[in-house]
C-alpha cells in the first residue's frame, strides 16, 4: 500500500515554531518505507525546502495549505492524511480529501505505530 503523509510544521513538528510532537525522525522513517511524504505549512515553500534540507531529507511536495488540493491531484497514492494541529489544517485537509489527524489526539502515537512509524525519540 502506497501511503502519502503531509505534516504541518508549526505546533506539529519538533522543530516547528512553535515545537510539535512529531519528531523528525518519524517523518525520516516515513521516508524510508518508501511513502510519499511532505510539508504543507503556512511557511513559504522556500522555508519549507531548506527545513527538508537541513534535516536532510528528500520530501516529494512543499505546500502552502490551499496547495493540498493539487498534491491529490498530482501524487497518486491508496490514502492521503495531513498532520497538523489547527482547524484550519483539517479545513483544508478534508477539503482535499485526505484524513486528517491533529498532532494532540489522544492515540496518535499509537495510529502512527500501527503503520510501523515507531522512531519516537
Amino acid at each position: 500500500m502506497l501511503r502519502l503523509i503531509s505534516f504541518d510544521i508549526d505546533g506539529t513538528l519538533e522543530c516547528g515554531h512553535p515545537p510539535g510532537l512529531i519528531p523528525i525522525s518519524i517523518v525520516r522513517q516515513a521516508k524510508a518505507l518508501g511513502w510519499i511524504v511532505g510539508s504543507c505549512s503556512d511557511w513559504p515553500i522556500s522555508a519549507q525546502r531548506a527545513l527538508w534540507v537541513e534535516h536532510d531529507i528528500p520530501v516529494d511536495f512543499a505546500v502552502g495549505k490551499p496547495g493540498l488540493e493539487n498534491v491529490r491531484v498530482e501524487m497518486a497514492a491508496d490514502s492521503y492524511v495531513h498532520i497538523g494541529d489547527t482547524e484550519i489544517d483539517r479545513m483544508y485537509a478534508l477539503r482535499a480529501q485526505f484524513d486528517f489527524r491533529h498532532v494532540n489526539d489522544d492515540g496518535l502515537e499509537e495510529w502512527l505505530q500501527e503503520l510501523g512509524l515507531t522512531h519516537f525519540d
